[in-house]
């Protein structure tokens, strides 16, 4: 049994990857601003805590971490010249600032982990494919693809970072985009596989990150875009 962070897990592809760490028969640290509680699940313990206002240090709660996936996100879509300061800082602060507070203040946790530890990261598809109104979010998530290259060579051999970057997923987050046939028919038309995701796959792919199928994994960002990225 090893021990999981899942930073932003009480709804959305966070709390999809901690019920598939779950049922995998792992130990799952959860954060959120919310809390969660699973009655009758001792191998859980779900804390509340609001990973963006302050660094979450989980050293209190785990002797090492085998791995730490950073979930929260924002979907906010505008015109550029719309775009006012506080969209940006709140794109960074909670896309960005937040994983690497996290990532500081466990780095001594993940270090622990015999055989090595797994960091995941979550990117769009609007960085590597141009898609109008997503300036803010687009650039907030470029740096995150950046840190993770960075922290996969600062963190080698010891640490594996990767990320995920998929296309428009149905969560909450996203409600507002899909919250009428109309808008769901126009999204999937944007795709050759005409589909919009569910957090499981997206969640599937994470989990394949922290464990140790992909070992020999670090340094990668892996779109998961239904194709919008590579096809026309």
């Amino acid at each position: 049994m090893k021990t999981y962070a899942v930073i932003g897990d009480s709804r959305g592809i966070g709390e999809a990857l901690r019920n598939r760490l779950l049922a995998a028969g792992h130990r799952v640290i959860g954060v959120s601003r919310t809390g969660t509680v699973i009655e009758g699940e001792p191998r859980y313990l779900g804390l509340q805590f609001d990973a963006v206002a302050g660094a979450c240090d989980l050293t209190a709660f785990a002797e090492g971490l085998d791995g730490l996936a950073y979930c929260p996100g924002t979907i906010a879509l505008k015109p550029f010249k719309g775009l006012k300061r506080e969209q940006w800082v709140q794109d960074w602060e909670v896309n960005f600032y937040g994983a690497v507070a996290a990532l500081q203040a466990n780095h001594g946790l993940l270090k622990k982990a015999e055989g090595g530890a797994s960091v995941v990261l979550f990117s769009t598809v609007a960085v590597g494919t141009g898609m109008a109104f997503h300036a803010s979010i687009a650039a907030a998530k470029g740096a995150v693809e950046g840190l993770t290259r960075a922290l996969a060579a600062e963190w080698a051999p010891d640490i594996r970072v990767n990320a995920v970057a998929p296309s428009l997923t149905d969560t909450s987050l996203a409600a507002p985009l899909l919250n009428s046939e109309a808008k769901r028919a126009a999204i999937e038309e944007r795709n050759p596989l005409r589909r919009v995701h569910r957090p499981e796959e997206v969640a599937s792919l994470a989990a394949w990150l922290l464990e140790d199928l992909s070992a020999g994994m670090t340094g990668q960002v892996l779109s998961l875009d239904a194709g919008i990225g590579a096809l026309r």
